[in-house]
């Protein structure tokens, strides 16, 4: 009996003949669906895989087809979401991406699935409202207008990652249709989904991929056949990367099927695999040679490496007349008359062949992006036979670098060694354990680390007003990152900067300790100028660490130097602090750095500040002063600054340096501290200090990259790109040498 209370309707309920689930009517699933209640549908397959339709070009393909994966045989889905956290719908976020390698593999514990030829797109769709991005959050809902109205019929909350393909008569994804598609006349577009990212208040990104494939699997709406499942396939790599050459295909991928989901990130647990070489590119300008009738005879095509736009070729066949004046109405508002590169290129020099051909080069700001194939790169680095392939709206300039093929043994050992039992028990377990430190709900908790119990207090107060981010907060990300931050904390004193009520409160710096520690926590002494004798307290463990947050150290700044050697720094440091500077001017230094040590076979590795700048730290396991550390890093910014003397300075008083970037080497002496690596910052958004690979070191890259939220999960991918900091440490004698031989 159906009580006469608040929830009670007029409304026919039958009419409400669409599935939760599916949201398929009732006629929908009789027609799509494998099992109907009390029959089975005649003549339906055994498995659903086997019934679904796949590109022709697929389905010739025998047997790929017979070793397509039944990733629905898990039937405890609710299981799998009652495993993942809740949180709310993400927004803005870029998909993960993967690292390009040059040879197919088999490896049991990888999957294979084909490399879509498309646009990739993040598909949100929450209470009827969608949003359909590109890799860089352009919209994609009016220019794939098909796919967004689709989505608007979903009646799921859902966000997906998969591809947008425009499907040519064989079943086979093709990009020129693509670039060329303004309407469902000109091609059947689709939407080949490989990931969900999260689902009805569920964030999915940290389960393994193959639940989350069992997940999207059961709850994504196939009624219409625009929308796809990309499958994962059984067979071995290298039968995937045979038959999808067959096929005409782009490549495959390859994916470790426990991977986790990385927003942002390029990952090794994601490979690519290409048949054919295919680069983005940027558009530098164009030439015309004398006589044709063509709107322009070639591209000049551009890369950028190390932050500098270099030349890379020129493309000269692959466009229709049509394309060519599409093409053109898209340059003519970037023309400008200086070329956008630093140094002369060949078709910018004085020849008798371009004097003949009339091919004087018209330059464009380097802003658009098009794709072109090519069979291999000479030694200078030039395309040999490059074809253009389209234009790519859905990247910016800035992200377009040279690919390179990492070497896929190399990858694969070195990734399946990180992810193998014996590997975890090297380091300290971080899995279950390591996931937080203390409960949502209690206020006050006690736990008891390294042998010392930690009580733990108004853990709901607010440190970052804006994100809402708690002192709880601070605890578990601490306690998350333990493992890496030590290393960088052991042995030295701290300078304890404190933000007892979060950072738009006041702070204060405290370097005595004396009498105000517990007894366990182990610290250096040192006399003031006034000859009172004091305490500085020294970073040793997880427990020590935690006590330093308890005092409202949101941030972790510990010397250079260890107490064993005091005197003698273990590496050297180049603080990048910029004024009236944009970061990518930042960016421009830290590399131009990088390629004087380089040139002198020094090392460096870099870290974001966590504020504004960048650090770069050179090892010299501590063998020598700080006045030596001081000389060698005066020596390498004074040559920088000599440089880009219009944007960059060396002067310690702040007005004298009028809005440049300071090069700061003074930091380089005893008692001076920077936030570590993987320390967190009192800055808007919870920034972390957080070490880079140098080839993430380019225009485009922010602050605010890496936070509190997302840092844990790069590092469970990169591990401590820092380590080598602590290592031997280089040989100065050696250095100076190298230095005044090249320049």
């Amino acid at each position: 009996m159906k009580l006469d209370d608040r929830y009670a309707s007029t409304k026919d309920i039958l009419l409400k003949e669409k599935s939760v689930l599916s949201g398929k009517t009732i006629e929908k699933v009789t027609a799509t669906s494998d099992n109907i209640y009390g029959r089975a549908k005649k003549g339906t397959p055994t498995k659903r895989s086997a019934g679904k339709k796949m590109p022709a070009a697929t389905r010739n393909n025998k047997k790929v087809v017979a070793a397509t994966l039944d990733q629905t045989s898990d039937p405890n889905v609710d299981a799998l979401l009652l495993k993942a956290k809740r949180g709310q719908m993400p927004k803005e976020i870029q998909p993960m991406l993967a690292t390009l390698v040059d040879k197919p593999f088999d490896d049991p514990d990888w999957v294979y699935e084909i490399k879509w030829d498309g646009y990739r797109a993040l598909a949100f769709v929450q209470k009827g409202n969608v949003q359909l991005l590109s890799r860089n959050n352009k919209s994609f809902d009016k220019k794939f207008y098909p796919i967004y109205d689709l989505l608007s019929e979903w009646n799921i909350d859902v966000v997906v990652d998969g591809e947008i393909v425009a499907i040519d008569e064989n079943g086979r994804s093709n990009f020129n249709k693509l670039q060329n598609w303004r309407s469902e006349a000109d091609s059947e577009l689709a939407f080949y989904i490989f990931d969900i990212l999260w689902y009805t208040g569920k964030n999915l990104m940290d389960l393994p991929l193959s639940e989350r494939k069992t997940i999207l699997k059961a709850v994504l709406p196939t009624n219409d056949d625009r929308i796809r499942l990309s499958d994962v396939f059984s067979v071995s790599g290298t039968e995937m990367f045979a038959a999808a050459g067959k096929m005409g295909l782009e490549g495959i991928m390859a994916k470790r099927a426990d991977s986790m989901y990385t927003p942002g990130f390029r990952s090794k647990e994601w490979l690519k695999i290409k048949i054919n070489k295919r680069q983005e590119v940027i558009i530098a300008g164009f030439t015309k040679n004398a006589g044709t009738s063509k709107t322009f005879s070639a591209l000049l095509l551009a890369v950028y490496e190390k932050g500098k736009l270099t030349y890379v070729g020129k493309v000269g066949t692959g466009f229709s007349d049509e394309k060519q004046k599409e093409l053109m109405s898209l340059f003519k508002p970037l023309i400008v008359s200086k070329s956008p590169f630093s140094e002369a290129i060949d078709v910018d020099k004085p020849s008798r062949f371009r004097q003949r051909m009339g091919a004087k080069p018209t330059w464009l700001k380097p802003q658009l992006v098009c794709e072109v194939s090519f069979t291999e790169i000479t030694e200078d680095g030039v395309f040999r036979h490059p074809s253009f392939e389209g234009v790519r709206e859905d990247k910016k300039a800035k992200d377009v670098v040279r690919e390179t093929e990492a070497h896929t043994s190399q990858v694969v050992r070195a990734v399946n060694k990180e992810k193998t039992p014996a590997a975890r028990l090297v380091r300290a377990p971080k899995d279950k354990s390591r996931k937080t430190l203390l409960n949502p709900t209690d206020e006050t908790q006690v736990r008891k680390i390294n042998g010392h119990e930690l009580k733990f207090n108004n853990l709901s107060k607010v440190y970052w007003s804006k994100e809402g981010y708690t002192k709880r907060d601070l605890f578990n990300y601490y306690y998350q990152v333990a493992e890496y931050i030590l290393p960088y904390l052991k042995d030295r004193p701290q300078s304890l900067n404190r933000f007892p009520n979060g950072i738009t409160k006041p702070s204060f710096y405290q370097k005595d300790v004396k009498g105000k520690s517990p007894d366990w926590v182990k610290t250096f002494p040192y006399t003031t100028s006034d000859g009172e004798n004091k305490e500085f307290l020294v970073g040793d463990n997880e427990a020590t660490l935690l006590w330093m947050a308890s005092l409202g150290c949101i941030e972790m700044n510990p010397w250079f130097s260890r107490i064993q050697s005091p005197d003698h720094p273990d590496y050297c440091v180049l603080d990048l602090d910029p004024d009236k500077n944009s970061f990518d001017q930042v960016i421009t230094i830290a590399l131009a750095i990088k390629e004087v040590l380089d040139a002198i076979s020094v090392p460096c590795y870099c870290k974001t500040s966590g504020s504004t700048g960048m650090h770069i730290y050179i090892p010299l396991g501590a063998k020598y002063t700080y006045d030596q550390s001081q000389m060698f890093g005066r020596l390498i910014v004074t040559h920088i600054q000599a440089q880009y003397p219009d944007f960059t300075s060396v002067e310690r008083i702040v007005r004298n340096r009028k809005g440049k970037m300071y090069l700061d080497f003074l930091q380089n002496r005893p008692g001076a501290t920077l936030a570590c690596p993987y320390s967190l910052r009192p800055k808007p958004g919870a920034t972390v200090s957080m070490p880079l690979q140098w080839d993430e070191v380019k225009p485009g890259l922010k602050m605010t990259d890496f936070t509190i939220k997302n840092a844990v999960s790069r590092l469970k991918v990169t591990g401590d790109l820092f380590k080598p900091v602590l290592g031997k440490g280089v040989d100065l004698n050696k250095a100076l040498k190298a230095y005044k031989a090249n320049f």
